[in-house]
């Protein structure tokens, strides 16, 4: 399982973290790991994972899984492909890529088959309960109206970060929460540890910026709290 406090960047498909472009920001985390000892991993598209997790010693993880096994499931995303590509592990649930309870379940499951760490995504406290239900690795709250915005969920709903570690925790202690949406820099990472979460999922804050390992050197320095 992923070291806490942890930084976890989601580069979706945006053109700026594609192909050579994710690797270069994935060499770039890994630089700024190696050099501060700051716990981070970085999700990928599923044609860019081989390609990072054979340049980095970070953890390499997939932007997805479907709930399948092998078979006959054309374009669907294999478990056991990602893994094979070198994926340490996998986001499931982001609310870019939604998945019924029953396929979270599934997926979950599959997963800890396979060994792979897994970050589930959640919108808020109800769904966070439901699927801690589940023991998941981790579970990442982000309130799908900060998503990409300027402003944190730590600023915009503290009380959802506050709320949903309090949640989860009563039901098994053991699963991990992250805070994402809007989480642009140290302070950000810092009030998210503060209001007790493990960590941050963040994905424009890197991807979108200009000086990319400037805004990771930032963020690292919020995990030391």
């Amino acid at each position: 399982m992923l070291k806490t406090p942890v930084i976890v960047l989601n580069v979706k498909t945006y053109a700026e973290a594609t192909g050579d472009k994710a690797l270069e920001i994935a060499m770039l985390m890994d630089k700024i790991h190696q050099e501060t000892g700051s716990s981070m991993a970085i999700a990928v598209q599923a044609t860019d994972i081989a390609l990072c997790a054979n340049r980095v010693s970070i953890p390499v993880f997939a932007e997805h899984i479907d709930p399948i096994r092998p078979g006959s499931h054309t374009g669907w995303t294999l478990p056991e492909a990602v893994k094979s590509a070198g994926a340490k592990g996998t986001l499931i649930n982001h609310s870019e890529h939604r998945l019924k309870l029953a396929d979270i379940d599934i997926c979950i499951n599959r997963a800890k088959e396979l060994g792979l760490d897994h970050i589930v995504c959640s919108n808020n406290i109800a769904t966070s309960k439901a699927i801690a239900a589940f023991s998941p690795n981790f579970i990442a709250v982000e309130p799908p109206e900060l998503i990409g915005g300027d402003i944190s969920v730590t600023t915009a709903d503290p009380d959802i970060v506050s709320g949903s570690v309090k949640a989860v925790k009563n039901i098994d202690r053991n699963v991990k929460v992250l805070c994402g949406a809007g989480v642009k820099n140290g302070k950000d990472v810092a009030k998210a540890i503060e209001l007790g979460a493990d960590g941050v999922l963040l994905a424009s804050g890197i991807v979108k910026a200009t000086d990319k390992e400037k805004v990771i050197r930032d963020l690292a320095s919020g995990l030391i709290v």
